[in-house]
């Protein structure tokens, strides 16, 4: 991939989403799989219980929720209205989606190093890289765990 140049763009609006662990939700597990491939037989046994916070979230305190407002990240499948779960204790993987605070901004993007300089990558052809330099005012707020869609 070559990048000739960086267009500024506006970054992805993220909004915080209020949530707690106190009271965690016990969902069904069945012990059966789903095929994704060829019908099979269910086998409909109820198994355990899981607590959806628990399995989602391992480290909570360290860990928070934004809703996404925007288009740049479609082609990763996070899109416009859902959840990311972030956890701010780990360290951005290069091609991993990361929050970050750039210029005074939220955006979600993915890192990623080309020929020894670093970009915020959008999944979207429409919007462009932003190459990041040290005149930027650049924090890192954490890696995206999961993507919850919207309904």
């Amino acid at each position: 991939m070559c990048i000739d140049r960086v267009i500024p763009i506006n970054p992805l609006v993220l909004e915080p989403v209020d949530f707690s662990f106190a009271e965690g939700i016990e969902i069904p597990l069945f012990h059966c799989e789903i095929s994704a491939g060829f019908p099979s037989p269910a086998n409909d046994y109820l198994g355990e219980k899981i607590d959806l916070s628990t399995y989602l979230v391992q480290r909570p305190t360290t860990t928070y929720m934004l809703k996404v407002r925007g288009s740049s990240m479609v082609d990763a499948d996070i899109n416009e209205g859902d959840i990311l779960v972030i956890d701010k204790s780990l360290k951005p993987i290069d091609g991993k989606p990361v929050i970050f605070f750039v210029d005074g901004e939220f955006t979600v993007k993915t890192f990623k190093r080309i020929n020894g300089k670093a970009f915020l990558m959008p999944a979207n052809p429409a919007y462009r890289p932003i190459e990041l330099t040290e005149e930027m005012n650049l924090q890192v707020w954490g890696v995206v765990i999961w993507v919850i869609h919207k309904p």
